[in-house]
């Protein structure tokens, strides 16, 4: 079965951004950024999301233009800030989540071990994704993250 899927997606410096492009090129399929309305750019933009994310803080974001009800998955991408989503993806989620019918979850991190945010996301959602994936960014940095994308989509697709 093929399903009609949403890429939703926020990103600071355009590292996750890049991946949720990649996804949704591969899968074919539609793709909305999220957008915070705090200015987070530079150092202290970056501490400033970290301390929001640790607190769970949601944000104030730009109206969304695509309904998540119309589409069967949706693949939640976010960075990690403080071990967790990034506040303007939990917003996403706390208004939109009943309109979800299919979850997949994507992280971009710079460390391996940052587990939470997937259970978080599940909490958030009260669902089990269809798929999960984490990226360092790294893999990211140096392009590898495509080769591991293109194996887990395949499976999907």
């Amino acid at each position: 079965m093929l399903w009609k899927t949403l890429v939703v997606y926020y990103s600071r410096t355009w590292m996750t951004a890049k991946v949720a492009m990649e996804i949704a090129r591969v899968l074919d399929c539609d793709i909305e950024e999220i957008i915070d309305l705090k200015d987070r750019s530079g150092a202290m933009g970056y501490l400033i999301a970290w301390r929001d994310a640790l607190k769970k803080e949601l944000a104030e974001i730009k109206k969304i233009e695509k309904n998540p009800e119309d589409y069967d998955l949706l693949v939640i991408w976010t960075p990690v800030w403080a071990f967790t989503m990034a506040s303007a993806i939990r917003t996403y989620v706390v208004e939109n989540k009943d309109k979800f019918k299919n979850v997949a979850f994507f992280a971009t991190q710079w460390w391996e071990w940052a587990q939470r945010k997937f259970k978080d996301l599940k909490e958030l959602t009260w669902k089990t994704p269809v798929f999960e994936i984490q990226l360092l960014t790294k893999e990211v940095t140096n392009g590898s993250f495509k080769g591991k994308l293109e194996e887990l989509l395949k499976e999907y697709k």
